[in-house]
């Protein structure tokens, strides 16, 4: 009985020696998964129907934000793939224009240079010279950390579309948030870093894929997350004459109160316009 044991743990140690020479014969890469696994790297977004000007009867620009600790938008900071560093290689590579924060309404162009600096900072340290008894000032350059952005602002456009004669809803542009802080580490303040088009990005972020936080066997983009909207976020702002943003007139419990209010007249809205 142990020399059928015996052989059988030979043969079995054989065919693993086997397999293992044959794959590094063959050039094949030992990889993380027992199955093809099919990643499209040339997928292409899905183009938008088109909308007459004539039959678009209701129309408002909400501005909302991602938080990324929230644990449905935990995605957005996967330490592997950062959701800001695909957009600033993109912009880097010349593949997306990113712009100034000036605005949102994207009328400052980033160079590829100007996107390559952004979020670095410059420090200086002092270093004694033994060889000539002084201290010198040294530049040391930090590269950009991801783990500072903590939000993303959303702006989008809801139109009333009577072709169709339903609300729809369309992103314009994305803008990662950033938190400053000065030397000695106190918070400052927080704010854009830049803003993307995200009609021009839509082609980037349909070729990479996210971390599905729900099924490790279902592929999807980043394409995919905008337009099925699988984020969680809370609207700080709607078009309006004074352009002010809810905290400018709200604060605490009240702040949300009136984001939940502006979604629930945009859905109003849309039924308003089935019964006229």
């Amino acid at each position: 009985m142990n020399t059928i044991a015996s052989r059988w743990a030979a043969t079995a140690m054989l065919i693993f020696v086997a397999t293992t020479l044959f794959a590094q014969s063959t050039g094949e890469v030992q990889r993380d998964n027992f199955y093809d696994r099919n990643i499209n790297k040339e997928r292409q977004a899905q183009g938008y129907d088109y909308i007459n000007e004539r039959d678009v009867t209701q129309e408002k620009r909400i501005w909302r934000v991602i938080s990324v600790d929230e644990k449905r938008n935990h995605h957005f900071k996967y330490d592997k793939a950062p959701f800001v560093n695909i957009l600033l290689q993109a912009a880097k590579k010349g593949e997306i224009t990113i712009y100034g924060t000036m605005d949102d309404e994207f009328k400052t162009p980033l160079t590829c240079a100007e996107a390559a600096l952004l979020g670095t900072k410059t420090d200086t340290t002092i270093i004694y010279d033994f060889n000539t008894g002084r201290d010198t000032a040294i530049a040391v350059h930090n590269a950009f950390n991801p783990a500072t952005v903590k939000k993303y602002r959303i702006k989008e456009v809801f139109y009333f579309d009577k072709e169709s004669g339903k609300m729809g809803v369309r992103i314009l542009g994305i803008a990662p948030i950033v938190q400053r802080y000065d030397a000695d580490g106190n918070f400052l303040n927080e704010g854009p870093l830049f803003w993307a088009y995200y009609p021009e990005a839509r082609e980037v972020l349909a070729r990479h894929e996210v971390f599905n936080t729900e099924n490790d066997a279902t592929t999807m983009s980043w394409e995919d997350v905008f337009e099925a909207r699988l984020f969680s976020s809370y609207v700080i702002k709607e078009s309006n004459v004074f352009d002010r943003r809810i905290q400018d007139y709200a604060a605490g419990e009240r702040a949300l109160i009136e984001g939940r209010n502006i979604q629930l007249d945009l859905q109003n809205k849309e039924a308003d316009n089935w019964e006229n």
